[in-house]
């Protein structure tokens, strides 16, 4: 598929389109296998949840990563540590400050 003719715009709207195209099939997907497993377990004489439990699918989405470091001023604004620095924690430390001062508990 050659892609070049297309603008910007065009190719977010396509992309925008195909992820959905992907979820939704993805869904049904699942829906399916679920459907297979459920009649393998009953032909053996279980219950789907009896082979499996109380599993949930994926989310695809991580845990949010625990604050460790909490703006001094505006609580709402925390750092796990990961990722790129806030700009508030370099701002502080510009200040002469030490990062430490921001730990939380």
């Amino acid at each position: 598929m050659d892609l070049s003719g297309y603008s910007v715009s065009e190719l977010n709207k396509l992309k925008t389109d195909i992820d959905r195209e992907i979820r939704q099939r993805r869904k049904q997907q699942a829906k399916e296998a679920q459907r297979e497993l459920k009649a393998v377990a009953e032909k053996y004489g279980f219950a789907l949840n009896e082979l499996v439990g109380n599993a949930q699918p994926a989310s695809g989405q991580k845990a949010k990563a625990k604050a460790i470091y909490r703006h001094p001023e505006d609580p709402s604004k925390t750092w796990s540590g990961r990722g790129r620095r806030p700009r508030w924690i370099n701002e502080w430390e510009q200040k002469g400050r030490d990062i430490d001062e921001l730990r939380v508990g």
